[in-house]
């Protein structure tokens, strides 16, 4: 099976970087561990402290904070795939750490990918360990904002990378020459 030549040259700009020490990667590694310690911890005590459904509103009601389990993943989207969704997140997790968090150079590209672990490895952890069982565990939301969405801390960090990739390709670019 043939590759995409946009695959091609993704793949080769991966490998054309040299792969770096680990004290190149400080921000990458606490990053990561905070955003995947804050989860967890959140997690547990939400977990602990609501009864699943409640709704408690602050801020008039724009911000609330309740315990869902979601099978699905965005706005609840794709229930029935819940496999999917933890097959795709390890694989991402295996590139992050293996092909890209190794190669990544610089203290933003060091935060992103650091965001960006801590947030797929959160919601994996969810999947592989929550009931109902491995590959089909619930992911725990707990942050709502009115008419939006409710979810958790690991959604946030990739969010956070996500904001900040565009920022990054916003900004302005001296031409060469």
């Amino acid at each position: 099976m043939a590759k995409e030549p946009a695959q091609e040259s993704i793949l080769a700009a991966v490998r054309a970087r040299p792969v770096l020490g680990w004290s190149h990667h400080i921000w990458l590694i606490c990053f990561a561990l905070a955003g995947y310690g804050v989860d967890l911890g959140t997690k547990t005590l939400v977990i602990k402290s609501l009864t699943p459904g409640q709704v408690h509103n602050f801020l008039g009601g724009w911000f609330q904070v309740q315990l869902l389990f979601n099978p699905g993943a965005a706005f609840s989207m794709g229930v029935g795939s819940t496999v999917v969704f933890a097959c795709f997140a390890l694989l991402a997790l295996i590139v992050l750490v293996t092909l890209v968090g190794p190669r990544v150079d610089g203290r933003f590209g060091n935060i992103v990918v650091g965001l960006l672990v801590a947030g797929v490895a959160g919601n994996l952890t969810d999947r592989l360990f929550r009931a109902p069982g491995p590959f089909r565990g619930y992911v725990v939301d707990f942050l709502g904002i009115k008419y939006f969405a409710v979810f958790n801390v690991a959604d946030m960090c990739i969010t956070a990378a996500a904001v900040l990739i565009i920022i990054w390709l916003m900004r302005p670019r001296r031409v060469a020459g």
